[in-house]
């Protein structure tokens, strides 16, 4: 195929793809995410009224939940169905990690649990680990020099 041809194929199939509503997406992605983290809010002020929890010890078993309640729903199929519709609203938070975790684990679980659902599961997880550790380190890193320099509290 010719480069001309390559050209006119993209000019003309970018014709024919249909036009994705980009506002509304960024509402519905806005709003779900907001909707899940008063979720939050919401669990972490029940487990500081009804248990005994500060607002510091409180955030653990509010991930918790969050995290069970995502793996909940993904089992169930209802995860996918909600971040269709939020997209990113669902993929941002702890839930959506939560869910590709599981999704990834569910998915090749007919390979056996070391291969399949622990092989599979933890190549989405290594990347998120690695980038997650490496940025806390920086910041860390950023933090004790600015500390030693005076600036930082």
């Amino acid at each position: 195929m010719s480069q001309n041809n390559k050209t006119h194929y993209q000019q003309l199939s970018s014709q024919m793809e249909p036009k994705r509503p980009l506002l509304i997406n960024c509402f519905n992605a806005f709003w779900i995410g907001g909707l899940i983290c008063v979720v939050g809010q919401c669990l972490q002020w029940f487990f500081i009224h009804y248990f005994d929890f500060n607002e510091q010890t409180a955030g653990d078993p509010t991930v918790a939940v969050l995290i069970i309640l995502a793996i909940l729903l993904t089992g169930l199929g209802v995860y996918d169905k909600f971040a269709q519709f939020a997209g990113a609203g669902t993929a941002v938070p702890v839930t959506g990690f939560a869910n590709a975790m599981s999704s990834a684990a569910i998915e090749h679980r007919t390979e056996g649990f070391v291969l399949g659902v622990g092989g599979n599961m933890f190549k989405l997880a290594g990347s998120v680990i690695v980038y997650g550790t490496v940025a806390a380190f920086v910041i860390a890193l950023i933090r004790t020099l600015l500390a030693q320099g005076g600036i930082a509290p």
